[in-house]
């Protein structure tokens, strides 16, 4: 069987707010991308959502963004390569003193929002994360847009790419629309699953008659805050199921 991850990003709420599906969201999921305190989540949400993972056999990752909670960490910073470096290493530290204690490794790191969007595009962004990533734990998998820049970055030094399609986000002849998007531009959990499979099956996103995107995909992201994000996870594993991919964890 030929295997597919399904990875979330979830660990957001903070303090007495909360924020996302995280716990209907595990059943259908192989990768957990966890806040580590910078855009969003806590100490104890980040406790608590390794121990949710760890119940559902979820491998585990860190969600790296700017320190940016008042907008969530989809504003763009003006910031310096050293500033992605330390971002990406004190958010990683963070995530793996719980790990520790609890056991269990980090298997990627998938950064988040506007750092997410940044990295993608600028080289010199790119670089000073996944030098950050090195110099923590080489063997962790980075999470990221097909043939962007921290792609090619990563794969300069030998890191693990693992290539993303979004379920939950539309697509135009630039790319993913990250932000600013619609539930009606993203469709019904039907037509997510179906986008899924385009992809997965064909290399291929038909967008018109006539327009199509070339995309190269090992995971499938859904976001844990999209609406119905649960309803749309569940449709995307089971047509990959039905159609003979296996959907496991990162890890094993």
């Amino acid at each position: 069987m030929e295997a597919i991850q399904i990875n979330c990003d979830m660990g957001e709420s903070f303090g007495v707010y909360s924020y996302g599906a995280d716990e209907a969201m595990m059943p259908y999921i192989t990768s957990a991308n966890i806040a580590c305190g910078f855009h969003a989540g806590d100490p104890a949400t980040i406790r608590k959502t390794i121990a949710l993972a760890i119940e559902h056999n979820v491998a585990i990752g860190a969600h790296v963004g700017f320190p940016d909670r008042l907008g969530f960490g989809r504003r763009e910073l003006q910031i310096h390569p050293d500033d992605a470096y330390d971002y990406t290493l004190y958010q990683l530290g963070a995530l793996a003193g719980f790990l520790q204690v609890m056991q269990t490794p980090m298997a990627h790191i998938k950064l988040h929002g506007a750092f997410y969007m940044m990295a993608a595009r600028e080289e010199t962004i790119a670089r000073a994360v996944v030098k950050a990533v090195l110099a923590f734990d080489a063997s962790l998998a980075v999470y990221t847009l097909p043939n962007s820049a921290l792609a090619v970055a990563a794969q300069h030094t030998g890191a693990k790419v693992v290539r993303e399609f979004f379920a939950d986000r539309p697509y135009t002849t630039s790319g993913v629309k990250m932000f600013g998007w619609t539930p009606e531009e993203v469709g019904q959990p039907d037509d997510c699953a179906k986008r899924v499979l385009h992809v997965v099956e064909s290399g291929r996103l038909p967008l018109t008659k006539h327009e199509a995107l070339t995309i190269q995909a090992d995971s499938i992201c859904i976001h844990s805050d999209t609406p119905g994000a649960p309803t749309i996870a569940r449709a995307v594993h089971e047509a990959l199921t039905h159609r003979g991919y296996a959907c496991h964890n990162a890890v094993m």
